[in-house]
């Protein structure tokens, strides 16, 4: 076993992309190497060839690695479905719900999953780096920890600590966690990192000197802000963002449980779009080209938060002015006439009227459909993949989006109400310009080939501004 895990001073300090990047350099060095992240939280999954379910991170942290993703990168995934509940998967499958006060009865027997998973990964590749989750500074959630030096410490794993220099504060963030954290975790840390640095990196030498003496730690370098992480998909809802391109308005609604928000990233790259992520309380433009519902957590619960915003109000308006609307996975779903669920799947057992633009009826069933797909739209090849409970049937779903290659999906008799359940569908090229074009906007090709650009820059990146070869070799 040869591992590395790079742990943060906190949630969104960059651990994400510092693991993309590692994993990329690695590989061009030969070396057999793969992500792995113990336990993730996040709606944004991305769909195993095997029909599981892992981060969209640890997705693309395969990319970077030249791998498929496969459920063992990521054994343990959280996905919230209420402020203090959510869905636990072990392995790529649903295993319960949970609150979060109750959550840590389930810890000894997903850290027996983890450390499995761990094991078969470390014995297929040369090299496993290892994101933690949030910070092990949070040491009130040390007992049974299973995302940080938990797992290290189980695993035999060392650790590189990544600071977040932008949001203030690093040294305190890095001689901190060294100060509220045992000593035992903290002889599992090997050194640490400066990550997303704006300005001349030789103003903080000071301050990085400071940090190697107060801790004893040595330093693997300051990385500067990289410039290209918007080239890559965001994981988390708080790296939602919205687009400067000119023409096209797409403005997609922020839902309180949006889920593979990724799906709009290709628009957000095309010079002809300008997106708008829509928070709450913020009406439709009303220049908007085209409306999205995307996908959620919680189709109900959103629902009723969509109608709160006064969003079903603006989406009537927006169509009386020839605009068109796109709901996507949870977003189709909501476009209909009923939402039917019996057993109390998405939630609470009941039935709910939709918004009453598609002429066709949800209703919801335990069994969760999660699959990659492929077929046709628009006359175009498209792949994507579905991950949702609940079937939806009506007379609009004669004309449906797309063939996968069984029906998916419904548009409305003026075809300009449209909902379709699959994920990732604006990443194949032809696609997005036949659709983007039936709203009159061009198109750029070349999204996907983009984003492995951005992963060789991303690497490029790393290898200027820090000591790769030095951090590989606190590998054991």
């Amino acid at each position: 076993m040869v591992a590395v895990m790079i742990q943060g001073t906190g949630s969104n300090v960059g651990k994400s992309l510092l693991v993309a990047g590692l994993c990329r350099a690695a590989r061009r060095r030969g070396l057999s190497v793969a992500p792995f992240k113990p336990q993730n939280m996040s709606n944004n999954a991305a769909v195993t060839a095997d029909g599981g379910e892992i981060g969209r991170a640890q997705a693309l942290q395969a990319r970077a690695c030249g791998l498929d993703p496969v459920t063992d990168m990521n054994p343990v995934l959280l996905k919230p479905e209420t402020d203090t509940g959510a869905q636990v998967l072990l392995h790529g499958r649903p295993i319960a719900r949970a609150q979060a006060r109750d959550y840590a009865a389930l810890k000894p027997r997903l850290l027996e999953g983890v450390l499995d998973s761990f094991r078969r990964l470390s014995a297929a590749h040369d090299l496993v780096i290892v994101e933690g989750a949030g910070s092990p500074a949070e040491v009130n959630l040390r007992p049974r920890d299973i995302a940080n030096m938990g797992f290290a410490r189980a695993a035999a794993v060392p650790v590189v600590l990544a600071g977040d220099i932008d949001r203030g504060g690093v040294i305190a963030q890095i001689v901190g966690t060294q100060a509220v954290i045992d000593a035992e975790d903290a002889a599992m840390v090997r050194g640490f990192l400066i990550n997303k640095f704006r300005g001349d990196p030789r103003l903080f030498d000071d301050g990085y000197a400071m940090i190697a003496d107060r801790t004893g730690w040595p330093g693997f370098g300051v990385i500067p802000w990289f410039a290209g992480a918007h080239r890559l998909p965001a994981e988390d809802a708080v790296d939602l963002r919205a687009s400067c391109g000119q023409g096209l308005h797409v403005v997609c609604l922020t839902l309180s449980r949006i889920a593979n928000f990724d799906d709009l990233d290709p628009l957000a790259a095309e010079p002809g779009v300008r997106l708008t992520m829509l928070g709450p309380g913020r009406a439709i433009p009303g220049d908007a080209d085209l409306v999205v519902i995307p996908g959620t957590k919680s189709t109900i619960g959103d629902l009723a938060f969509l109608r709160a915003q006064g969003w079903d109000i603006d989406l009537a308006a927006h169509l009386r002015r020839a605009g068109h609307v796109l709901g996507i996975c949870g977003g189709f779903q909501m476009l209909g006439q009923v939402i039917d669920d019996p057993a109390g799947a998405d939630g609470t057992a009941g039935q709910v009227l939709g918004l009453g633009l598609l002429d066709v009826r949800t209703v919801m069933a335990p069994d969760k459909r999660v699959v990659q797909v492929a077929g046709q739209a628009l006359g175009q090849p498209v792949r994507g993949y579905e991950i949702h409970m609940g079937r939806t049937t009506g007379p609009d779903c004669t004309r449906p989006f797309g063939m996968m290659p069984d029906p998916d999906g419904a548009i409305s008799a003026d075809g300009r109400v449209m909902g379709s359940y699959l994920h990732g569908l604006f990443s194949d090229d032809g696609f997005r310009a036949a659709f983007l074009a039936r709203l009159g906007a061009p198109s750029a090709p070349g999204y996907e080939a983009g984003v492995d650009q951005a992963l060789d820059d991303l690497a490029d990146h790393l290898e200027t501004h820090m000591d790769v070869d030095g951090l590989l070799a606190v590998a054991h």
